[in-house]
């Protein structure tokens, strides 16, 4: 079990008070917060041996060339990959999902392949698969949820063909918090020959991940999810697939050698890293994975489904005025419950909630198809991580009994769209 008061004591942040209230933040699905260490080890960087990587020999390069590349093993580590030169550093899920997008699926699809993903998708997952298919002329295919909001396995085996090329799915949904059954689906996919392609950014932070166990054979996850900084994320894939691939963005660092007509590739990771990376971030990064690897992912995992559980119990004092999105087994979800309140826009109980003190995310949540699916246009999303305790679900509750209390005058207020599109 983690120890929720000593690990508060390593994010200053989370002592802030908003509008008066003692901060309660739950938005932790769309980016958390970060603690001392790793801010203390991006601030080390800059100040003790900040300089560009693979690019010199004096003393400061050779410093950050070597932070920067044990990086990788830490990572490499953290998801129990076969090497660290499977860890290609991106930008974040986002840029991770178009590399293979763009950099495998552009070079591989031929007109007519298919491409399956689902309803459930990030756009992040969905977009620039659909990009790749209008260049090539493939199709796409979409995979439905059942109405607890589960991944449909039946239609995935219905869909799926010799045509199959690719299965590209979220390992665990933004939304309704399904966690999927990663192996399955690989499996799936490579029945077919396809590649498993799984987008990681709510299941790594808070799912213990063994890629030699779950059969994919790309994952993309972003660090700002899991303690680390933002612009920084890692694309995992099988070591024979990114041999076989040429990188899509190239210039410095892709290279071994080029002259006028020719060029040779760099070795793995370092062919898909063009230009200076950031360094920084990937330092950072590890550091939140070793903070993580201390407290134990599986107790990361555990700490969601106790609140998730207590969220959900207390949600039935609620009855009919919430609607929960997505399974109601905690143990099927990640740390996370979106929810409707009845005749409460989205945003307008979100605004409402800060102006007590507690963040949480509205929208569509960058996945309008499964909320129209689901029959919404958003959603209100309580997202939780290993700084959260039970004494902040109950607060967070009775709030919203406070809330649905002055529903009458609060449905009058006029709603302002912050974020159009998310």
């Amino acid at each position: 079990m983690l120890d929720v008061e000593k690990i508060r004591e390593d994010f200053p942040i989370l002592k802030r008070k908003i509008n008066g209230k003692r901060l309660i933040y739950l938005d932790n699905a769309a980016t958390t917060q970060k603690p001392r260490q790793v801010v203390a080890a991006i601030v080390k960087f800059y100040f003790n041996y900040n300089a560009n990587v693979h690019r010199g020999f004096h003393t400061l390069s050779q410093e950050a060339s070597q932070a920067y590349e044990e990086a990788h093993e830490v990572l490499a580590k953290f998801i129990n990959a076969y090497s660290w030169e499977e860890i290609i550093d991106v930008s974040n899920t986002t840029d991770g999902l178009n590399l293979i997008a763009w950099g495998w699926g552009l070079n591989n699809l031929q007109p007519n392949d298919e491409i399956v993903v689902t309803v459930m998708d990030h756009h992040s997952n969905m977009l620039p698969w659909r990009a790749v298919a209008e260049k090539t002329n493939a199709k796409v295919k979409y995979v439905d949820i059942t109405e607890e909001g589960t991944l449909n396995y039946d239609e995935l085996e219905r869909i799926i063909s010799e045509k199959t090329k690719v299965i590209a799915f979220p390992m665990a949904s933004n939304v309704v918090g399904t966690i999927n059954d990663v192996r399955r689906i690989a499996r799936l996919a490579h029945s077919v020959g396809a590649i498993a392609v799984g987008d990681g950014a709510q299941y790594v932070p808070h799912v213990p991940t063994n890629v030699r166990e779950l059969e994919l054979d790309f994952i993309a996850f972003s660090g700002h999810k899991m303690l680390g900084p933002t612009g920084i994320g890692v694309l995992w894939g099988r070591k024979d697939i990114l041999e076989s691939m040429k990188p899509f963005r190239v210039g410095g660092d892709t290279i071994k050698e080029v002259t006028l007509d020719s060029v040779v590739w760099h070795d793995l990771p370092w062919r898909f890293v063009a230009g200076t990376p950031n360094i920084a971030g990937m330092i950072g990064l590890a550091e939140a994975a070793k903070y993580l690897m201390r407290l134990g992912m599986e107790n990361v995992r555990e700490h969601d489904v106790i609140l998730v559980n207590e969220t959900l119990k207390r949600f039935k004092e609620l009855g009919d005025e919430v609607v929960v999105l997505g399974p109601k087994d905690p143990r099927m979800r990640t740390g996370l419950v979106a929810f409707n309140v009845k005749d409460l826009h989205h945003h307008t109980v979100g605004k409402a909630l800060d102006l007590l003190g507690i963040a949480v995310r509205t929208g569509g949540h960058c996945a309008h198809p499964l909320h129209y699916r689901l029959g919404f246009n958003g959603s209100i999303r309580a997202s939780y991580y290993i700084y959260n305790t039970l004494e902040e679900v109950e607060t967070f509750v009775e709030t919203l009994k406070l809330i649905i209390s002055l529903k009458e005058r609060l449905a009058k207020e006029p709603v302002e769209e912050v974020c159009p599109g998310t």
